[in-house]
């Protein structure tokens, strides 16, 4: 990268399930990585007075699953642009009938339940042992400003949740789905770690937000989750998702928080 003005970005969208594009105008760059290519080109716009970038996670075509995502060329390609603050918008299962698809949530804790996916950026200790900290795994700042800007949009937000995260691509049995509500446990996700975990060592601060588009397979008669219904839902709700995003971008603090970029 060369630093330049238009290459630069301080907070990033990082576009789940049906939202694969989300600024107009702007410029887009392909983004080199030592881990590799990210998702697909990165778009940069400003939105307001905040200079935004762009990355479709599943690609632009919806071409890659959830367990082929290379996070960390995603993760890096994003803090080499200048990011400082993640929003990161995920279609999700609910494991609590009382929250139904359309609805929103913006979790505070996260499980993962992935096997074999590579969750960090220190594959050495050349320096000495390098943990993040990852109680919360969620930024406090992004997360209220992301509740702010649903409140705005007069959606009933659900403030805090614990999500899993499975590996995909296919969606849980029956079993697993009670056995994940038994836990109290609140969303399903593929998606979410280690995004997450990859944003925090980053120095990066990151929020999910959390579109419920079905019920998970524990809480359904007939037949399961199909992937026609979830991108239905989605796509039914993306216009008022993107102005969520673009309001919680207004209302994001203007410099990272000491938490995050301290991991």
């Amino acid at each position: 990268m060369d630093g330049s003005l238009t290459r630069r970005a301080t907070v990033a969208i990082i576009g789940g399930s049906g939202l694969y594009q989300m600024l107009d105008g702007g410029e887009t760059f392909e983004v080199g990585t030592p881990y590799g290519s990210p998702s697909g080109p990165i778009t940069i716009a400003p939105v307001g007075d905040t200079t935004v970038a762009f990355l479709s996670r599943h690609g632009q075509r919806h071409e890659l699953p959830p367990h082929g995502v290379n996070y960390r060329a995603n993760a890096w390609a994003l803090r080499e642009l200048g990011v400082r603050r993640v929003l990161a918008p995920c279609a999700v299962g609910s494991l609590d009938a009382s929250l139904g698809p359309g609805a929103l949530v913006v979790p505070d804790q996260l499980v993962d339940w992935t096997t074999g996916r590579t969750q960090t950026f220190h594959d050495r200790f050349d320096n000495g042992p390098l943990h993040a900290s990852f109680a919360d795994p969620y930024c406090h700042e992004v997360r209220i400003a992301a509740l702010s800007a649903a409140h705005r949009q007069d959606w009933a937000v659900r403030d805090g949740g614990v999500m899993v995260v499975i590996d995909g691509p296919r969606f849980s049995t029956r079993a697993e789905s009670r056995f994940f509500a038994a836990q109290g446990w609140l969303l399903v996700n593929m998606t979410g770690h280690p995004e997450a975990v990859l944003c925090r060592e980053l120095g990066m601060c990151y929020s999910p937000i959390a579109l419920i588009t079905d019920l998970d397979a524990g809480l359904r008669q007939g037949d399961g989750v199909r992937v026609p219904e979830v991108l239905r839902v989605f796509s039914g709700a993306v216009d008022r998702l993107r102005a969520v995003l673009l309001g919680a971008v207004d209302l994001l603090p203007r410099t990272g928080c000491p938490t995050c970029a301290n991991p």
